[in-house]
């Protein structure tokens, strides 16, 4: 083998002398100086003045790699240059790269040889869900393989004890029911493997009994049934037992100390433990056909004692031991961390430090390695994707006025007033005193009237107007929102009032303080949804819609008055459905007049004896809300 990698090794050296030679040979023809005849002796010279001399010699473009560090020691004579950057080359392991017309001598790294790697074996394997049966042909297949082989075609958990050493496995099962084939190819390998608990599985090492130092606990060939029931002082009278293998314990009695069990059966099997503390509680117990892990574990449910298995030892003690207690680090992947401990059952958080590690959204716990365990299984239950809500609402206010004002009004003001005013299209004129003294000495004359004439300060308006008004307001905001968290929006206008207050202040002098404070007061509209979504994405919402506006002051200065409008509303919709609520419709009617009494209640003529005013509006509201629900 080795005389072949040898001649491969050659060959690959042959050829790539051979490519130099050739790319030589094409270069030679654009750069004469490489048939030129080199006449040179040297010794000790380093290659890079070596091929310095050759390059301004012959009119060659020549760059050598700084860090060979090898000298020369040859004589060349009537030898082309060609020649000599071959022999260069092979003698010295170097190669040349081509760059136009620089050569670039360089060491030479041998390509690595590419590792072949052979495809992994197929296990023969096979499970067949509904009848629950496992076929095995294995011949020094890896255990790890194998195990993650049957985990990952039934579907089920098999947990490898860290105390179980690499080995190969071999076995032939034909069609046989999952939890007897695999304790089959445990026995077949100094192995044990049993059913916890929470239906998953442990493969363990099989312990040697100290009373069968010839036979393991797990692949026990003696199958002879032990039956016995302690009568000495020291274990309690009311406790049977059947031993009949590792695998295969039945237990009876009634009200006996779980610490005499534990150790009676550990005796009789050849268990090793370590008691590390006293178990005082007592138990009512009827099992068969269990193994002594299992047996363990419904014992010691519910108690302040647990287990350990280090180096096939059973470690048995309270769970707050060093040793028995555990410390676990679980990262959340979906939720938030902060609010994970408040909804953790307190029954099993009983004897667990839980801590909130925000940097890593994560929870440490310390304690009880079977209640970590079952805070874990929780967690992950809980641990779920969270829905996204996005809420896209469309708000639409309408309003519709109108209002009429009529009426003539005379009187005396403080000044002269100005004629002046708008005739078309919004009559509203004012006349002063020297107007209105024409148009009556235009009415003077007709027979016996004579109206006389007005003082300088008499004025006269004449109004009649009417005014209408529409007001859409669209506003399209979109929300977005965690499952069961509410999304909030307002929208307001703020008002300002100012507020005068004036304190005096008698002492020797009496002195007047004035404090103008400017007051706000909001109108907004808000509109609040809480989203939950259920299984079948259907999403009910929680809705609440709030609306104030303003109305007019009761007078200059005062603050202004306010109307609003409320709405909640529970309602569920699927996933991208529009629904429309709201419809709050407003409407007002307001008159006032005002004339000379009597005069301004006969028709026509009071037209002339008064002014009068008329409003009508109206408002409604709209809300349109679609629900999107995203992950």
């Amino acid at each position: 083998m080795m005389l072949c990698l040898f001649l491969s090794i050659n060959s690959y050296a042959d050829d790539r002398i051979k490519q130099i030679e050739n790319q030589l040979s094409v270069l030679a023809t654009d750069m004469p100086g490489l048939e030129e005849n080199v006449q040179m002796s040297v010794s000790g010279v380093s290659i890079q003045e070596f091929m310095r001399g050759i390059a301004e010699a012959h009119k060659l473009n020549i760059s050598v790699d700084p860090s060979i560090q090898q000298n020369i020691v040859n004589n060349f004579a009537n030898a082309t240059v060609s020649d000599v950057l071959l022999f260069i080359c092979k003698e010295y392991n170097l190669s040349i790269n081509f760059i136009g017309s620089i050569m670039s001598i360089v060491k030479y790294i041998p390509p690595q040889e590419k590792l072949v790697i052979s495809p992994p074996k197929v296990l023969k394997i096979s499970y067949h869900s509904p009848t629950n049966k496992l076929s095995l042909d294995l011949k020094n297949d890896t255990l790890d393989n194998t195990i993650r082989e049957i985990a990952k075609k039934s579907k089920k958990n098999i947990v490898i004890d860290a105390g179980v050493p690499t080995q190969l496995v071999s076995v032939y099962i034909e069609d046989m029911d999952f939890d007897k084939a695999l304790e089959k190819l445990g026995i077949a390998n100094n192995l044990l493997i049993s059913k916890t608990n929470d239906d998953s599985y442990l493969v363990e090492k099989t312990v040697l009994g100290a009373n069968n130092n010839n036979t393991t606990s797990g692949a026990s060939n003696n199958r002879n049934t032990t039956t016995k029931t302690p009568n000495n002082s020291a274990v309690n009278s009311d406790l049977s037992f059947e031993v009949n293998g590792f695998s295969d314990i039945s237990v009876y009695g009634t009200n006996v100390p779980i610490e005499e069990v534990i150790k009676a059966i550990a005796n009789e099997i050849g268990v090793n433990y370590f008691l590390i503390s006293d178990i005082k509680e007592k138990t009512s117990i009827n099992v068969t056909s269990t193994n002594f892990k299992g047996l363990l574990d419904n014992l010691l449910q519910g108690t302040e004692t647990t287990y350990s298995i280090k180096e096939g030892i059973y470690v048995i003690g309270e769970r707050k031991t060093e040793g028995l207690r555990a410390t676990k680090v679980i990262q959340l992947q979906h939720r938030s961390v902060e609010t994970v401990n408040e909804n953790i059952p307190a029954e099993i958080k009983q004897g667990v430090s839980i801590k909130e590690f925000l940097d890593l959204n994560s929870l440490i716990l310390s304690g009880s390695e079977p209640r970590i365990f079952e805070i874990e299984q929780f967690i992950k239950d809980i641990d779920k994707v969270v829905p996204v809500i996005l809420i896209e609402v469309m708000i639409i206010d309408y309003s519709n006025s109108r209002a009429n004002s009529t009426g003539i009004e005379a009187g005396l003001g403080t000044s002269p007033a100005t004629t002046g005013g708008t005739v078309f299209p919004e009559p509203n004129v004012s006349l002063n005193s020297n107007s209105i003294n024409e148009l009556i000495e235009s009415f003077n004359g007709f027979g016996v009237l004579n109206l006389g004439k007005v003082t300088p300060n008499f004025y006269l308006n004449i109004r009649a107007l009417e005014t209408q008004g529409i007001l859409r307001v669209k506003s399209t905001p979109k929300l977005a929102t965690l499952n069961g968290h509410e999304a909030t929006m307002t929208i307001g206008n703020t008002a300002y009032y100012v507020e005068e207050t004036t304190n005096t202040l008698a002492n020797q002098t009496t002195q007047t303080i004035n404090t103008r404070v400017y007051k706000s007061v909001n109108a907004d509209l808000s509109v609040t949804i809480k989203p939950f979504v259920s299984g079948d994405d259907q999403i009910t919402l929680e809705i609440t819609v709030s609306q104030s506006d303003f109305t007019e002051k009761i007078e200059p200065g005062a603050p202004p008055g306010s109307v609003s409008r409320n709405f909640t509303s529970y309602i569920r919709v699927k996933n991208q459905e529009m629904i429309l609520l709201g419809g709050l419709e407003e409407k007002s009617i307001r008159e006032s007049g005002r004339g000379v009494p009597f005069l301004s209640r006969i028709p026509v003529i009071k037209w002339f004896f008064s002014s009068r005013s008329r409003e009508k509006s109206k408002s409604k509201l709209n809300v349109f809300i679609k629900p999107t629900v995203i992950y």
